[in-house]
Order: C-alpha cells, then sequence, then structure tokens
C-alpha cells in the first residue's frame, strides 16, 4: 500500500521547510512540497532527502492562488498543509482563501499557520462548503490560536471563571525573519488594534503597551502589542475574561524601541502604514541578525477561580535554545498531520484550529527539538509578600488581597482634602478625589505582569496605581513616574501600608521629602473590608484623606454576544 502524500505548499519556505523536516523525520507520509518556483521547491527536497535517507520527497509546481480541486486530486493527497501565508496572495490582488476552498472543493482536509487576523476571522466563510464535503479545514495551526488555546485549556481546565489572560512572545534575535513574517508585523505597527481590556473593546496603537515578560532561563524581555487571531478568540471562549492581552517582542533592545520610534507617523497619521516598506525593514535587520541569541521563548498566564470557587493563577512557559524556536509554529501543523493519519477523524467543518489538539499531543512533537515547558500555579502578589502572615489575616482581607484574578469591590466613601496650594497641586496630579461625603467607591485589582493594578474610582475621578513585590512584607506603588517602597505590617486585625522611600523614576528621592501615609486596611461590625488612607506632605499638610468600606462585586456574568469581526 504506498505511503499517504501530504502537501506542503510553501515547503521551501523558513517555517515550511522545518515542517516538512518534521513529517519526514517522524511519520511514513510521502511530503510534495509545493510552490510557484519548482527549482526552488526541488532543491528544497533534495536537501531535506538527503537528511533523512528512505523518505520520499517531492516536489511539484502550484500557484496556489489559481489551486483548482481537479489539479489537487491528481495529486492522490491525504492532506495539505499552507505554510505560505495569506500575504503572497493579498500582494497580488488574489483570493487568499483560494487554495483552502480548492482543498475543499476536492474533498482534501486543510490547514495553514496563518497567523493574520483579519484572515483567520474570515475563515468561518468557508464552513458551510467544508461541512457539506465533510472535510475538516482548520486555519492557525501553529503558534497562535492553534498552541496558546491548547495551553491554556489544560491551564484552566476545571476552572469557574477566567479573568485575565496574557500571551507573549519573544523569539531570539537570530531566528530566521522572511518577507512573510515582515509583513505581518508591519501591517499593523502603529495602527489601532482592537483589545478587550476591562471587559470592553477598546483600541490601543499596535507596537504598543511595552512591558517587560519574564522567562525561567531566559530572563526579561520588551514586549509590546502584536496583532493575533487570539484577539478575537480568546474573549470568545473564555466569555467571563476581563482583559486578554498579546504581545511580541524583538531580542536586541535597539531594534524593539527602534520599531516602536517609527511607528509614530503612523500613530500620528501621517503614514497610512509600514506595510510598505517592508523589504527595506528586512535589509536593516539582516544587518544585526548575527547579534542576539539563538534563545527564544513564550509565556501563556491565566488568572481566575478554580474549581473550588479559589482565586487561581496559572503560567506555562516555553523556552527554545540552540535555534530551535522556529520549528514551534509547526508543531501544531505536525501533530494535526499525525492526527490526519492515525485518526480519529476530525468533525468536518471550516473554522481556527482551538479545542482540537491537546496541549500533550503538541508538546509530544517538541521532544525532538531543544524546548522545554514548564507550568507554575502562583499566589497573589500578598500572599508571596507576606508569607505565613497572610493566613493570619481576616477572611475579608484574604479575599481581597488573595485574588488572583481580576476582582472589583464597590461601597462608600469619605474624602478630605488639604487647603494648601502644594497639597492641592499634588492630590490634583494624581488624582486624588475631591472632597465629599458617602461618595461611590469602585475598586479593581488586575493581574500585571508583575504584580497588580489598581483603579480607584470615587464618584467621576479615577486613579491607578501598579503594586509589585519588594522583598519580604514590602511592595512598591507607582504613580505614573513616582514610585513608594511600601511596608506591609500584617495581623489578626488587618495589615498597614507604611511608606519607607521614594523615587522619581530610577532617581532615588530624599526621605525626609516623602509623603507620610500609614493606611490601614481592616474589617467593620458589618464584616466588610475596610479602608483608610491618610497621605501628608512635608511642610503642605494633607494632601487627602480618604476612608469607607467595600464589598466584592458579583462574578460577571457571561457575554453573549460575539466579538465584531
Amino acid at each position: 500500500m504506498p505511503a499517504p502524500r501530504i502537501l506542503v505548499v510553501g515547503g521551501a519556505g523558513a517555517f515550511g521547510r522545518r515542517l516538512v523536516e518534521g513529517l519526514a523525520a517522524t511519520t511514513a507520509c510521502t511530503v510534495v512540497i509545493a510552490g510557484r518556483d519548482l527549482a526552488r521547491a526541488r532543491e528544497a527536497a533534495e536537501t531535506v532527502a538527503r537528511t533523512h535517507p528512505g523518505r520520499r520527497i517531492e516536489a511539484v509546481r502550484l500557484d496556489a492562488v489559481r489551486a483548482d480541486a481537479e489539479a489537487l486530486r491528481a495529486l492522490r493527497l491525504a492532506g495539505i498543509v499552507d505554510a505560505a501565508g495569506p500575504y503572497q496572495a493579498l500582494a497580488r490582488g488574489g483570493d487568499p482563501y483560494a487554495l483552502a476552498r480548492a482543498a475543499i472543493a476536492a474533498g482534501l482536509p486543510y490547514a495553514d499557520l496563518a497567523d493574520a487576523r483579519d484572515f483567520v476571522a474570515g475563515f468561518a466563510a468557508l464552513d458551510a462548503a467544508a461541512r457539506a464535503a465533510g472535510v475538516s479545514a482548520l486555519t492557525g495551526a501553529s503558534t497562535t490560536p492553534a498552541l496558546s488555546n491548547a495551553v491554556l485549556d489544560r491551564l484552566t481546565a476545571g476552572w469557574r471563571r477566567v479573568d485575565a489572560i496574557e500571551i507573549a512572545m519573544v523569539p531570539g534575535n537570530r531566528a530566521p525573519r522572511g518577507l512573510s513574517v515582515m509583513r505581518s508585523i508591519l501591517s499593523y505597527v502603529g495602527r489601532p488594534v482592537r483589545v478587550w481590556r476591562d471587559g470592553a473593546w477598546a483600541t490601543r496603537p499596535g507596537w504598543g503597551l511595552p512591558g517587560r515578560v519574564t522567562i525561567p532561563g531566559l530572563g526579561r524581555r520588551l514586549a509590546s502589542l502584536c496583532e493575533t487571531p487570539d484577539l478575537d478568540i480568546l474573549p470568545a471562549r473564555f466569555p467571563t475574561v476581563r482583559t486578554a492581552d498579546f504581545r511580541a517582542g524583538l531580542e536586541l533592545e535597539a531594534l524593539h524601541l527602534g520599531l516602536w520610534l517609527a511607528s509614530l507617523p503612523v500613530r500620528l497619521r501621517l503614514l497610512p502604514s509600514l506595510l510598505p516598506l517592508a523589504r527595506p525593514f528586512l535589509r536593516m535587520a539582516g544587518l544585526v541578525d548575527r547579534l542576539g541569541s539563538d534563545r527564544g521563548g513564550m509565556v501563556v498566564r491565566a488568572c481566575g477561580a478554580d474549581e473550588a470557587g479559589r482565586p487561581a493563577a496559572a503560567t506555562w512557559t516555553l523556552l527554545a535554545e540552540g535555534g530551535d524556536g522556529p520549528f514551534v509554529p509547526t508543531l501544531p501543523a505536525l501533530a494535526l498531520v499525525r492526527r490526519w493519519l492515525a485518526g480519529p477523524p476530525l468533525p468536518p467543518g471550516a473554522g481556527p484550529c482551538v479545542g482540537l489538539l491537546d496541549l500533550a499531543a503538541i508538546e509530544a512533537e517538541m521532544a525532538r527539538h531543544r524546548i522545554r515547558t514548564a507550568v507554575t500555579r502562583e499566589p497573589s502578589l500578598f500572599a508571596r509578600v507576606l508569607g505565613p502572615a497572610f493566613a493570619d489575616l481576616p477572611e475579608p482581607l484574604r479575599a481581597v488581597h488573595g485574588a488572583a484574578g481580576a476582582l472589583t469591590l464597590r461601597g462608600r466613601a469619605t474624602v478630605t482634602r488639604g487647603t494648601n496650594p502644594l497639597a492641592r497641586l499634588a492630590a490634583g496630579l494624581v488624582g486624588f478625589p475631591a472632597a465629599g461625603e458617602d461618595v461611590p467607591v469602585a475598586v479593581t485589582i488586575a493581574p500585571d505582569r508583575d504584580g497588580e493594578v489598581w483603579t480607584r474610582r470615587f464618584g467621576d475621578r479615577r486613579f491607578r496605581s501598579r503594586l509589585r513585590a519588594a522583598g519580604p512584607a514590602r511592595v512598591y506603588e507607582r504613580f505614573g513616574l513616582l514610585e513608594f517602597r511600601l511596608a506591609v505590617p500584617a495581623g489578626r486585625d488587618g495589615l498597614g501600608l507604611v511608606v519607607e522611600g521614594w523615587r522619581l523614576g530610577p532617581l532615588p528621592l530624599p526621605r525626609a521629602l516623602a509623603p507620610a501615609s500609614a493606611a490601614r486596611e481592616s474589617v467593620d461590625p458589618a464584616g466588610r473590608f475596610r479602608f483608610d488612607v491618610p497621605v501628608h506632605l512635608p511642610l503642605a499638610g494633607l494632601v487627602v484623606h480618604y476612608r469607607g468600606w467595600l464589598v466584592p462585586e458579583a462574578a460577571p456574568a457571561a457575554r453573549l454576544e460575539e466579538p465584531v469581526p
């Protein structure tokens, strides 16, 4: 019986060739490399065949934009994987779904490695045809959305609620960068990107929201907002999620920040897009491709409530070494082909490759490479810094500070403001609330890459701070460029937050000039979370004093509406 034949379109490209190598190394199928340039396809087939003697690797000429069902049937295939991406078809004014349509018409299973948000969102238009033909057509069988969602399914299995999701990819600088990859990045840099934040759709500039991500064995790297299919898929698959972020980064900070600077003309609407500059950008990146390392990684973090309703946070990390990072985008497709060959059959229909591959099947494909993954379950920020003392806190305080996912509290407060001009200026700069009695208060605590973000709303006034660990019983709290080091004494009657020092950016400021604050959190006679926060300035006296009570808001109800593509 002849070996099944798998067609890999774009099999001579950076990712396609790695997929071909994976198929040759781990399956008994015949791999057929297809592309518009037959000579290039043959060269790739001969190279892979030399390194995998005994395996049959063929080459054919195929223009994916003009593919038709009869031509595909003539090749006697068991399935088709498109590793070329939609950008070539779009650049030529063709139908980016032409190959998928032809595969469905030929009755062949289809998958692609596409991670373009619009392409993946529009793929569902092929669903009726795929169901009628009784075949499976899947898009995004790559790092996103296939791998990222397989990870989330594992991390959150059995959870009652998912509140926040953060995903980041940070490849090494020596990873291959083809024209398609560069076009994919530049298509959104500086342009408005729809994101799900704080329970609502918003727009942020592509390559904005910069921050650092930490991966064990790799360290901290910069990452910025990346437009991917997951930005639509995650809010739809996890209806209670309040925030879903996806970031990507460049290892060399000069390149990362340089791309951010290059985005400014687009953000200012001086240029419609950086896409026409893809070739010059690719040449510039090539000048430094020997710098940096061949080590990259990925991190997926979820926060919410576990099967018992307790606060939960879990992180999955991937570390790829020795230049093996570029294999990662091909591994979901490799696992999918193995499923085609060994069964059970996939349900017919067309859509993104999510909820169909178990993480174990994808991680099994990593065994041949220098790729390691790990899962950690982590306590909340205050549980980490307080250690055993956290268990001594009153239950209402543990409920607030033990929440690993997003939490909203509501209550009432009394606010007193100082009258000194300097105190009024300081209060205005931070955004402290105006004076008032029985002021409605809402406080949202959301997980951040390094700790928590506290957003406080007093009436129509809002101010925000970021907290992160500063050592045992210590936290840093940052308001804009000002950051304060706070001691956190804790006991059975509550906890305090006492200013120990401060700085402006990286510059330490005189302790004698620091604001004096000894905030106190406790439980009132009604069993509610009680806060009492006085802030004074040397020489200026009282800045603000707000005190009141809070109770947790009910968990958000599931949203029934679908995101707008």
